[in-house]
């Protein structure tokens, strides 16, 4: 089985939280590699070729989106920003730089987890939690993408064509937080790149169809200043 774990490399400067990291994902399966700087973790990156990075924006040497900007350059190898700063403009640049979600300190071992499958698990598919004939599950909500239509137990949901574009791009992503710089040029392309309120207008219908009821986080999750992300099925519970 060691041939076949997932590596991890861990870019964190504070020891204890590196070392807790460290236990969290070996205890789960995953190999585990680890630097305390920018320049050391680029050094472990070139030369390991690691399968996920959990990358701290705050380290000594340099600031944590430069790591981002040099990896993405030669690689497509997915990273998890690790941040204590609180601000939504740091984690929407280092997201829209390229890398692939995000998780605020301080955290607990099952959003870490939980955000390490996901990651892996896109990156692996380019799709969450998809089934063989063009459908998508989170919870009791069915997408089918070849009839183009959303159930939720069992009963369809009357979507307009945006609001179901901007459903189905979140189920491809799934797990996986997405700007809404990076949804509006989805759904809208380049001449709408300063609709973020149609699409909260959008978004607050998709809910009140869907019957979430405000505040409630079901089906899509709300990251404030941020963007929003499709909750999948794997994420409440373990991947098999």
């Amino acid at each position: 089985m060691g041939s076949n774990k997932y590596k991890i490399l861990v870019v964190e400067d504070e020891s204890n939280i590196r070392s807790f990291m460290r236990t969290i994902l070996e205890t789960s399966g995953y190999q585990v590699l680890t630097s305390g700087s920018c320049t050391q973790g680029r050094l472990v990156f070139s030369s390991h070729c690691p399968d996920l990075i959990i990358l701290d924006l705050g380290l000594p040497d340099m600031d944590g989106l430069e790591f981002i900007r040099s990896a993405r350059e030669t690689s497509e190898v997915p990273i998890i920003v690790l941040s204590a700063r609180t601000s939504e403009r740091d984690k929407v640049e280092a997201l829209d730089m390229g890398a692939n979600d995000y998780i605020t300190k301080p955290f607990g071992t099952d959003e870490l987890l939980a955000r390490v499958r996901a990651t892996l698990r896109n990156s692996r598919h380019g799709m969450g939690s998809t089934l063989p004939g063009g459908k998508f599950l989170s919870g009791d909500m069915e997408i089918d993408y070849d009839k183009r239509r959303v159930y939720i137990g069992g009963n369809e949901i009357r979507l307009t064509q945006t609001e179901y574009n901007i459903v189905t791009f979140l189920s491809e992503h799934s797990g996986k937080v997405l700007t809404y710089s990076t949804i509006i040029h989805a759904i809208w392309g380049d001449a709408d790149t300063g609709s973020v309120k149609k699409l909260q207008v959008n978004m607050a219908n998709i809910r009140k169809k869907f019957g979430s009821k405000p505040g409630q986080c079901q089906y899509i999750l709300n990251e404030l200043g941020v963007g929003y992300r499709m909750q999948e099925e794997n994420e409440r519970g373990d991947e098999t």
